[in-house]
């Protein structure tokens, strides 16, 4: 269904090597979520192998993709370029390679921010970026381990950590964030 050697190739000369390893890591991983989640794996792998299609591009020309993709975007990811790929990416695999799957636009659209109500494709994507095998932060085998047992506590243990990265760096806090955030502290506190 998926072309993934295209992709590959396509990947290869758009991306830096290390971007591209990336890529690679975080579809491997989105693979095994999708079977750890019951999910349908191959679509996993090519949402998580597209997610940084645009990642590298020049901060101009990923600005007027990001703004004319005709994709929400709130104030914080406006004021942020480091987000913009997330958006240019998705306008891209839409406008330029004709993926129709709002799901994976969606998982590749929000694979930095997060919003409330997102899909398990979504989740899964998200949070294969943040645990892919070329992570090294601190804590990261603690939140591999818990992606692959509880993904609701997954995600809202990488919220925190994205939010706390942001706050550190006096960055702007997307209110897509916050929203995610809110959504799974909920939802955890009511499994406790």
């Amino acid at each position: 269904m998926y072309d993934i050697e295209s992709i590959k190739k396509l990947l290869n000369q758009r991306l830096s090597q290390k971007r591209y390893i990336h890529s690679l890591n975080v579809a491997d991983e989105c693979r095994n979520l999708a079977k750890q989640y019951s999910e349908d794996e191959e679509k996993a792998y090519f949402a998580g192998l597209i997610h940084d299609i645009c990642k590298e591009l020049d901060t101009e020309e990923l600005r007027q993709m990001a703004y004319q993709s005709g994709l929400m975007m709130t104030r914080a990811e406006k004021e942020t370029k480091g987000l913009w790929h997330g958006v240019a990416g998705a306008a891209y695999i839409k406008d330029t390679l004709n993926i129709t799957d709002a799901d994976i636009i969606n998982s590749v659209r929000f694979h930095t921010v997060a919003r409330a109500g997102m899909s398990r494709l979504e989740e899964i994507v998200y949070m294969g970026d943040l645990i892919s095998a070329d992570r090294t932060y601190k804590d990261v085998k603690k939140m591999r381990r818990t992606a692959y047992i509880d993904l609701n506590q997954a995600m809202l243990d990488g919220l925190v950590f994205s939010i706390q990265s942001v706050i550190e760096k006096k960055g702007l806090i997307p209110e897509y964030t916050i929203q995610a955030y809110n959504q799974y502290l909920y939802i955890q506190s009511k499994c406790i």
